[in-house]
Parts: C-alpha cells; structure tokens; sequence
C-alpha cells in the first residue's frame, strides 16, 4: 500500500480543516459550499423501487439487469440525442469515482503512457492515470497533447468550472484520438443541470451523439451518475455507455474483481432513469439557489466565469487577481466554507469553487452575509 499511496498526492479536502474550524466559530453557523454532496430527499419512487428489491438473497448481475440496461439506451435515446445504443453496451458501475479512478488500470495503462485530462479537472483524473503508472497531462487544447496518449478524459459540463463543449469541440477531440488510437472517455454527470443558452434549450452535447462519433461509438466510452440528477449519492448508482468492445472487456475484468452494483440499487436506477419529473422538479430547486448566491456574490465584489451548468460557481474576486486561499480565508470569516480553485489544478489558482448544494435556508443565509445584512 506504501508503494501506491507514495505515487498519489495528500486528499485534498484534509488542507480544509483550518477553515472549516474558522467557518463553524461564526454566530449563525457555518455555511458549507464545499463539496458537491446533494442535501435533498431520494425520490419517493426510486425509494420505492429500492425497497421493493430488498429481498435480493441472489447475487446481482455484473452486465446489470435487462431493465436497466434498456432504461439507460431509453434514457440516452430521450434526453441525450443518442439513438442507436446498444443495450449490451452499458455497463452499470459503482459509482462514477470508482471507474474515474480505476479506469486507466482496467485499460492496461502502464509507464511511458499518458492520460489527458483538462487543464482545470476534478483531482480523480490525475490520480486514475498515477494508480496505473501512467502519466497525466493536464491539456484543453488538442496541440498540446504530447508523448503516447492512450486515454482523453473530456468533462463536459466541467467540474469545477462548468465548461459546456460543442458538438464541434467534441467532434475535434474523437477525431484526433482516432488518429493517435487513444480512446476518448466524456464525464458527463452534470448533463441535466444547464443553465445557460444554448444548453439550457438545446441539451448538453454526449460525446455518443451522432454527430460527434459519426455514428460509430468505437474508442468512445460516457459516463454519467444519478447522484446530481436524483439525490443519489448515496447509492453509489452509475453507467458507463458506448465502444461495446470496450465495455465488454470492462465487464470482464468486472466479473473477476466483483465490481458489482447491488440489485436493489439497479432496481432504483431503474426507476430513476425512467422518470424526467423529479429531474425537471430538482433541477429547479437548483435554479433557484443557483439566483440566490449569484445575486450574493455580485454584492461582495466576486465575478462568475463560466459555471454554464453542473452544480457550482466557479467565482474570483472582480477587483483583481488573489490567491484562491485568500478568498477561501476571506470567505470563511463569515462562516462560508468553499473549495480553493487549486484542488483543479494550477490553472485554478485565483478561483474558488462554490457548490449549490446546501438547503434554501443555508443558500439565503450565505448570501445575506455576502450582502452584509
């Protein structure tokens, strides 16, 4: 284990603790904007499904069941643009941390290969390609890729600063890693949260649409989560879709390790993907917190750039450059706990990032302080 967690660098999260002490000594509380973790109720009727499947005294399915396989192409069909999934194509998995992180392992990365991944990324990226040797490469521009690329990471909405990319831009990226042979994987868990046009009326692009594949999904993998669009973070419920020989080699090394979502949850992704209301109906909620802590850090002098969709606000101060710590320092004085854009990467080094997900009272009261009242 030494060996392994030598390569990796210190959680992130651990180097927030002097803040968070600072934040929970204010008066009214603190106010944590940190971590994107949902704070509203699982559905009733995915509640429903899960308890439904508790008598699951057999073992689950690695592959995942029939019914949520066709869920998942239904859902991708209905709400993604992609229409022509195969079933045996999808792949239920823990989570969507568990194959971020696992995922240049399972693909026989090693030494001398490189992982791209954007320059600004959710840290998991960079520690998928050090848990398989391999090297990770920080890089939104396709002419900066250099050395054996075999793995491009695409995150779109982007975590943490909600860069939606094009059907052009994706188009480009699959282009350019056929032509190296590098297989190309879009985190797409923040798809049903946009916010901005032309994404709010359009959808966010799959990296499985039609028009970036051509129609053929060979070297293309999506992931997606319910944990955002369900308040699911607790079942640990995802899929990966596309290249089905890529899945079908991802299912064996599955079957051999146990990587296996449990029945009952299956059931509840079932039910989950079956239903666009409590997605419509949470994503409001969002909206509307979204509109409060806007109007509150446009009073305390910060700018938003991008945050296009997904869950956060990507956030600096108007007046200049600043160290995302200072910021961080700042705004736990008065009692608001948020991420230092550094956790991305140095390219965030003069942003924070402040999730949505805190109740509509915590929400109102962050923006109270930030407006001074």
């Amino acid at each position: 284990m030494g060996l392994i967690t030598g390569t990796l660098p210190d959680f992130p999260w651990d180097t927030l603790e002097p803040y968070a002490r600072i934040a929970r000594a204010h008066p009214r509380g603190i106010v944590d904007l940190s971590v994107g973790t949902p704070v509203d109720a699982t559905p009733d009727l995915v509640r429903a499904a899960l308890a439904a499947a508790s008598d699951a005294h057999g073992y689950p399915t690695t592959h995942g069941t029939p019914e949520l396989r066709d869920a998942v192409v239904a859902w991708f069909a209905r709400r993604r643009g992609v229409v022509d999934l195969d079933p045996e194509a999808v792949l239920p998995t823990i989570g969507s941390k568990e194959i971020v992180a696992w995922l240049p392992s399972l693909l026989g990365l090693g030494a001398g290969d490189v992982v791209v991944h954007p320059a600004t990324a959710y840290p998991t990226y960079d520690v998928g390609a050090r848990l398989a040797g391999a090297a990770p490469l920080p890089a939104d521009d396709i002419a900066d890729w250099d050395g054996a690329v075999r793995l491009v990471w695409v995150n779109s909405p982007g975590n943490p600063d909600g860069t939606v990319r094009s059907v052009e831009e994706l188009r480009g990226v699959v282009e350019a890693a056929r032509a190296i042979g590098a297989v190309v994987v879009a985190d797409e868990c923040y798809a049903e949260l946009a916010w901005e046009e032309p994404w709010a009326s359009t959808g966010v692009p799959s990296i499985l649409d039609p028009r970036v594949t051509g129609g053929d999904p060979t070297g293309v993998l999506a992931l997606y989560s319910l944990s955002k669009q369900s308040n699911l973070a607790g079942y640990r419920a995802a899929f990966a879709a596309g290249d089905p020989v890529l899945v079908s080699h991802l299912l064996e090394i599955r079957k051999h390790a146990g990587m296996i979502v449990p029945g009952p949850v299956q059931a509840a992704m079932t039910a989950a993907l079956g239903d666009d209301a409590h997605v419509t109906a949470q994503r409001e909620v969002y909206r509307r917190r979204r509109a409060v802590l806007l109007a509150g850090l446009a009073d305390a002098g910060l700018a938003v750039d991008g945050s296009e969709a997904g869950l956060y606000l990507w956030a600096r101060p108007e007046s200049g450059s600043q160290d995302c710590w200072t910021t961080v320092s700042d705004l736990a004085e008065h009692g608001i706990l948020v991420a230092p854009g550094s956790f991305y990467g140095s390219a965030g080094r003069e942003h924070v990032r402040i999730a949505l997900t805190a109740s509509d009272e915590r929400v109102g009261e962050a923006a109270a302080r930030l407006t001074g009242a």
